[in-house]
């Protein structure tokens, strides 16, 4: 008896699993951030999210319970996107200008590309105590996690930040945000954007120039 639970539990479990990495899923997720970005939050419904990814409506209940819930999906999802934007693949961790520029680059391209999306999780954090959180955590822990490496690089002498790194996280944050706005609008700016915010980043570092992009 106790083998038989073990078995439905595992059985269970990467069901689970498939279904999270099922490319259908993956379809959906992508279909409802494009649905949410062109319609709003209220306005969008299941059957336009169906459309979109070309999935039956059977085929969403499969993976999501309700459009909250697919909603709450994508927020958790563009939170990891801004804290994967702080892995460098590639780059040395101790090339702080070599970190900043790579780290900078991909979290205004994420949150230009996101910013329909992130507009409406802003807007529902005011209502949906779940989706408040995941906003805290997508404000917050990309900072967090900022101001924990800039600790770590001025402990070695990597660097000689001049105000307290969290401080100087939420800086760097809230410039990074600004200048993405921009470059949702005019794309072409993105490169510009990106070599000014290292070029303040490291400034505050107190340490030299970052590589050209």
């Amino acid at each position: 008896m106790a083998r038989r639970q073990q078995t439905q539990q595992e059985w269970a479990t990467r069901t689970a699993r498939d279904r999270t990495d099922a490319p259908a899923r993956g379809r959906l997720l992508d279909a409802a951030e494009t649905v949410f970005a062109r319609l709003g939050h209220g306005p969008a419904t299941i059957a336009h999210i169906t459309v979109e990814a070309e999935v039956s409506r059977a085929g969403f209940y499969v993976y999501f319970a309700s459009k909250d819930e697919v909603f709450r999906v994508l927020a958790a999802r563009v939170r990891d996107t801004f804290l994967a934007a702080q892995d460098v693949p590639g780059v040395d961790t101790d090339d702080v200008p070599a970190v900043a520029a790579a780290s900078t680059a991909a979290f205004i391209t994420a949150y230009a590309h996101h910013l329909p999306l992130l507009s409406l999780i802003e807007q529902q954090a005011r209502t949906d105590t779940e989706v408040r959180e995941l906003w805290e955590e997508i404000r917050e822990r990309p900072v967090r996690r900022a101001a924990r490496y800039v600790r770590r690089v001025a402990a070695q002498g990597l660097a000689h930040p001049v105000v307290d790194p969290l401080t100087l996280s939420r800086a760097v944050g809230g410039m990074s945000v600004e200048f993405a706005r921009l470059v949702a609008e005019r794309p072409a700016a993105r490169d510009d954007a990106v070599r000014d915010v290292t070029a303040m980043y490291l400034h505050l570092l107190g340490i030299g120039a970052a590589p050209q992009q």
